[in-house]
């Protein structure tokens, strides 16, 4: 078929999605499955995927893979070859530096604005999701781990009560979680250092040491 990639091409395909609530389109869930396998190195940058295959994979038809490939070719994730499929594009180390200065500016003066107000229990109430994010990133669950850090920084932005700017943030997030090029995913301890430095944020919040907010913030997401 035009669009199978040769089996010269061919990458391991990642697993079947997580299941998901029924309430998500098929499309939906195969976009979910794709950024897992993105996250986890599943998906590797240089690599072409064609739809046909992916499809065979998650159970799906070919439809509902194309429009996923479609959505993360707008995020810049994936790029269309002609009769062939998709092909993961990866972010330079450039991309990648410019989406952590993006986040930061989004992001640190949020936490410094709200470490002025906010009371030490509201901080103590995300307590669960950083050791979350500690327990998932000890498994090695890379794809995991990205879901849960996301959630984290979802819910501590989501305290400014700016959907505006969670939304923003999420997306740039997403963006920081894509393959690198040239790089290799995460390992085991690289997931752990990054997950405790959520808890050591809340520690920092807790005592209202803005100075220790803003060094740990800077360096958790510029790192």
């Amino acid at each position: 078929m035009a669009d199978r990639v040769p089996p010269r091409r061919r990458s391991p395909l990642p697993v079947r999605p997580r299941s998901l609530p029924e309430r998500y389109s098929v499309r939906a869930q195969v976009l979910a499955a794709l950024r897992d396998a993105l996250a986890s190195g599943e998906l590797t940058a240089g690599e072409t995927y064609s739809a046909p295959l992916l499809a065979e994979r998650y159970g799906v038809s070919a439809t509902p893979v194309r429009e996923a490939m479609q959505r993360l070719a707008s995020e810049g994730v994936v790029e269309t070859v002609p009769n062939r499929g998709f092909r993961v594009t990866g972010r330079s180390q450039r991309d990648l530096a410019e989406v952590a200065e993006v986040r930061a500016a989004l992001e640190v003066p949020a936490l410094l604005a709200l470490g002025r107000t906010l009371p030490p229990e509201r901080w103590e109430e995300l307590r669960p999701l950083a050791d979350a994010t500690v327990r998932i990133a000890l498994l090695g669950d890379r794809a995991g781990y990205a879901e849960a850090d996301r959630a984290f920084h979802r819910e501590l932005l989501g305290l400014t009560g700016n959907r505006h700017l969670v939304a923003v943030a999420q997306e740039m997030h997403r963006k920081a979680q894509s393959p690198r090029v040239g790089g290799r995913p995460p390992g085991c301890v690289e997931l752990v250092a990054s997950a405790r430095q959520h808890g050591f944020l809340l520690d920092a919040l807790t005592r209202r040491d803005l100075p220790t907010v803003e060094r740990l913030a800077h360096a958790h997401l510029t790192t």
